[in-house]
């Protein structure tokens, strides 16, 4: 019996290692075709069901839309490789860090988005002018101790620090770091962030921003983006979108 129940244990867990792998792969593929992709720059993670301290990660020299099930990498939260067929990122320690110091954030997307990326060179706060934005009410901090690649421990704790609570971090003049429960709350909140940094930029660009939202509405708009349900079924919409571009591409 003990037998039948190890294989079982086993059966199950790899069940779930491939789906969050699978999961990673078409969370590359979202970022991808929403214009979140910088070359082979930007990087996506998720921890390993059932084990919090190691995750899986889109390898080193890659797209987002490049990554596969032999290609994943497998790191623990020191960093260091332990599995998978790529190479590790230099900028590892921006997932290791966070994962250590976050139990409750299972998905880590790090992207230099545009808008974001020029939203941070001002050093300008986020303002409740938008839908999107709401969903960062409760915080979009900066880091700002540097602008180079973080590529030590120190760097990533310090991205960390500068991440506390909150769903995303400002890297200034370098791009952003975006957490979550889920990989679909990381990802979605990774578009959200982008179009809440766009629509500010274009609104200070028009004239200037008028009145913001009040505190209940933006409290509203936040509880009815941010329910867990909505990012999966925001994340299906956009897999099904992505893979079938991706179809239509092999078949051409």
């Amino acid at each position: 019996m003990t037998s039948d129940n190890t294989t079982l244990e086993r059966t199950t867990d790899e069940v779930a290692l491939n789906k969050a792998k699978q999961d990673l792969i078409d969370a590359g593929l979202i970022l991808e075709a929403q214009g979140l992709g910088d070359l082979t720059r930007g990087h996506v993670s998720i921890r390993v069901p059932g084990n919090p301290s190691l995750f899986i990660m889109k390898p080193h020299s890659y797209g987002f839309d490049e990554i596969t099930m032999e290609n994943i990498v497998t790191c623990d939260l020191e960093g260091n490789k332990i599995g998978g067929g790529g190479r590790r990122h230099s900028e590892v320690f921006i997932h290791s860090e966070i994962y250590k110091v976050r139990p409750d954030v299972n998905s880590v997307i790090h992207v230099h988005p545009t808008h974001a990326v020029a939203l941070s060179a001002t050093g300008k706060k986020m303002r409740q002018i938008s839908q999107p934005s709401t969903c960062f009410a409760d915080g979009l901090p900066y880091y700002t101790d540097t602008i180079a690649l973080i590529r030590t421990k120190d760097m990533g704790a310090g991205v960390a620090r500068a991440l506390g609570p909150c769903k995303a971090v400002l890297m200034r003049n370098h791009g952003v770091a975006v957490v979550g429960a889920t990989v679909e709350e990381s990802t979605i909140l990774s578009i959200l962030l982008e179009s809440a940094c766009q629509i500010q930029l274009l609104a200070e660009a028009s004239g200037g921003i008028g009145e913001e939202f009040s505190p209940q509405v933006i409290q509203e708009s936040c509880e009815a983006i941010t329910r867990p349900e909505q990012y999966t079924i925001n994340f299906e919409y956009l897999r099904r979108k992505a893979k079938g571009v991706q179809a239509k591409i092999k078949t051409e």
